[in-house]
């Protein structure tokens, strides 16, 4: 499903303290993210590519957010970035991350980004979910990679290679 009620537009600065309060949603349900704490803007913005960023608002009101970190700062990795992802707990299971996805999906494939990664929690079925339909495929599981409230915890690494490149 995709949201038809949902504008899709480039993250501002300003949107930060909306961009927050999502991520820290996405923070608690503790399947979302090895963080446990919010970075500042600053931190954030310094870790996430400038292109890609986007945000979806339904009724003016940011629903949800996207955005790509590069993998190295090696020259020959600047088409392959990380995704991350989140969506409200109000707006989910509405379309919102498949409007997003498939926003940066189209946007990565005309700036000549080759391959999108990113490391899912096996418990987050959603998200596997919708990352399949969009093409991504396991690449496979790290497992006991990372604890997270002192819990050894398994990632799903996966990639979805361009379709023009």
């Amino acid at each position: 499903m995709i949201a038809t009620d949902v504008d899709i537009r480039d993250l501002r600065p300003g949107d930060w303290p909306e961009v927050a309060r999502i991520y820290a949603q996405g923070i608690a349900t503790r399947n979302a993210t090895f963080e446990t704490e919010l970075p500042g803007w600053e931190d954030w913005d310094r870790a996430h590519l400038r292109e890609h960023r986007l945000v979806a608002e339904t009724d003016g009101e940011v629903v949800g957010w996207i955005a790509l970190a590069p993998v190295s700062g090696r020259c020959c990795y600047a088409g392959v970035a990380e995704i991350s992802a989140y969506v409200a707990e109000t707006a989910r299971g509405c379309g919102v991350g498949t409007t997003l996805l498939g926003r940066v999906v189209e946007s990565t494939e005309r700036a000549g980004v080759w391959t999108l990664e990113t490391g899912v929690f096996p418990e987050n079925e959603p998200s596997l979910a919708l990352l399949e339909r969009f093409g991504f495929r396991e690449v496979g599981v790290r497992e006991r990679i990372g604890q997270l409230d002192g819990v050894w915890r398994d990632v799903v690494f996966l990639e979805r290679r361009s379709e023009v490149i």
